[in-house]
Formats: structure tokens, C-alpha cells, sequence
């Protein structure tokens, strides 16, 4: 089982001088700890359930493009992609440049989207939830297409490419692994059946994600897809430090599912939280996980 740190929230430190230190210094501790994986929100308001809009968020890829020459092991990814704040070919340009400067590192992490607030704040187009599902399903073979050695034209009912021209082509083989985020049964699992190869779903207790897995398992029997072929992840919600026996017995029931990786997330100054995981060795345990 891998362990990935999802860095959701940006303000601690309350200096924003001092945001690019904790980020890097964060990232650089998890890696040392074994921490496999590394993301981030793809928002541009923190997310009012959470706290309040007004907190500071970064713009995602930016960030990575940074952690990129800060690591060296760990894959960078956005958790998740908003289809609705890139067009299509420029997101694949965008992944395939942290692809390439990371040394391989890059996954593209990608949902439907869903803050109303940000994107009219911000001017992006709000359109009906259908209307972003189509537009997922676009974009990803849109991006598929530009991993490929196809340079064509690309003429959907959202978007039209005259070509598909992606030069330097990733590093990753034979493409940066596409994750679907959300656990939608009609939809959004049956896009990660046909086009992914990874899901990520919420963890809130392991009976939750067994249904997921078990509308994930009809989808691709539906579709043609070996199930198997699917890398299956979980944003873990238990504070893994209150208790870290408990945390790892509660990933144990996730690995029993063919859980591959789960996430989780700071619940503190993000140092503080990467140096306590890596002192109460959380990933070298998931590792030893079977």
C-alpha cells in the first residue's frame, strides 16, 4: 500500500512568505519518509465547507512545477483537474510539461468540477452538470489523443482541435496514468472504466468505497475492461496522527478491497504533520500492508 499527501490547504504558515518554505519543506520530508505521491486542489477559493473562501488557495500547477525541482521520487498530481478551468489541449501541454520536467513524475488527476462560486468569481463558464460530463469525456480522449502519435484533428460536440501537435511527447509510458476523481455510480465511474487507469474515491469508511468498487467492477465488465487494470486509491478522511494503529487497521480493510494507495491530509502545520508520519513511520507500515 502507498501513502500520498494531499496538500489541501495553504494557509499555514499565515505569512505567505513563508508558504513556499512549508511547501517545499513539507514535500521534502514526506519523500524522505517514503510518502509516494504528492497533490493538490485544483481550486482558486479555499472551499467554503471547509472554512471560508477568503483563505488562501495557489493555482495548482504552478505549485507542482515547483515541487517538480524540489523532489525526486515522488509523482506529482492535481486531486482533481476541474475540466472547466483549461481547454483541453492546453492541459495536456500543461501535464506533459510537469511530465518532462519532473523526470516522469506526472499523473493526471481529473473530475467534472463543481465550485459554482470560484468559477463565476472568476469568470469560467458554469454549465450544467451533464454538459461537464460530456466535456470530461472530451477532454480525455482529447488528452489521450495527444499522448499518442496521432496529430490530427480533433472535432467533438464541446471542442475542436485543427491538431493535436504535442512535441516534446511525456516521458511517462505510454502516457502520464490518468486518475478519475468522485465516486458518481452513472457517470463518473463509468468514464473511469472506460478511459482510466486509476480511480480515486472518498474514504469514509471501507463499506462506502466497497460499493464504489463493487459499481466501479459492473462498469467495466460493461465496457470490456479488465477491472484488474484499474489502480484503485482512497482520499483517506481519518486523521492518520489521533491514531496511527487505528489509521493503519482502517487502510488494512482498504487494502483487502485491492486498495493500492491512499491519501491523506494535514491536519496541522503541514512540517509538523510530514515529520510525524515519517517519526511514527506511517507509510514504511501501509508498505508492509499486503
Amino acid at each position: 500500500m502507498k501513502l500520498g499527501l494531499h496538500y489541501w490547504n495553504f494557509s499555514t504558515p499565515a505569512d505567505p512568505s513563508e508558504t513556499a518554505g512549508a511547501l517545499a519543506e513539507t514535500a521534502r520530508i514526506a519523500e524522505q519518509a517514503g510518502i509516494a505521491a504528492f497533490t493538490v486542489m485544483d481550486h482558486y477559493f479555499q472551499m467554503e465547507f471547509t472554512t471560508s473562501a477568503e483563505e488562501p488557495m495557489l493555482e495548482a500547477y504552478t505549485t507542482l512545477g515547483y515541487l517538480a525541482a524540489k523532489t525526486e521520487r515522488m509523482s506529482l498530481g492535481v486531486l482533481v483537474t476541474g475540466v472547466m478551468y483549461r481547454y483541453p489541449g492546453l492541459l495536456a501541454k500543461i501535464v506533459t510539461t510537469l511530465d518532462v520536467l519532473s523526470g516522469g513524475r506526472a499523473r493526471l488527476g481529473i473530475g467534472a468540477s463543481w465550485y459554482d462560486r470560484e468559477q463565476r468569481g472568476l469568470g469560467v463558464p458554469v454549465v450544467p452538470v451533464g454538459e461537464r460530463f460530456e466535456r470530461l469525456e472530451e477532454t480525455l480522449q482529447i488528452c489521450l489523443q495527444m499522448w499518442s502519435d496521432n496529430n490530427g484533428r480533433f472535432d467533438g460536440r464541446h471542442y475542436q482541435l485543427a491538431e493535436t501537435l504535442n512535441v516534446p511527447a511525456p516521458i511517462s509510458r505510454p502516457h502520464p496514468p490518468i486518475m478519475i476523481g468522485g465516486g458518481g455510480e452513472k457517470k463518473t465511474l463509468r468514464l473511469v472504466a472506460r478511459y482510466a487507469d486509476a480511480c480515486n474515491v472518498f474514504g469514509n469508511s471501507p463499506a462506502e468505497v466497497a460499493r464504489k468498487l463493487d459499481v466501479l467492477r459492473e462498469h467495466c465488465a460493461a465496457e470490456g475492461r479488465d477491472y484488474r487494470s484499474i489502480d484503485k486509491t482512497v482520499l483517506v478522511t481519518r486523521p492518520p496522527l489521533a491514531d496511527v494503529d487505528g489509521f493503519v487497521a482502517e487502510v488494512a480493510e482498504y487494502a483487502a478491497l485491492g486498495v493500492t494507495e491512499v491519501q491523506t491530509m494535514p491536519d496541522r502545520h503541514p512540517v509538523e504533520f510530514a515529520q510525524e508520519l515519517a517519526e511514527q513511520r506511517v507509510a514504511a507500515r501501509l508498505a508492509e500492508l499486503a
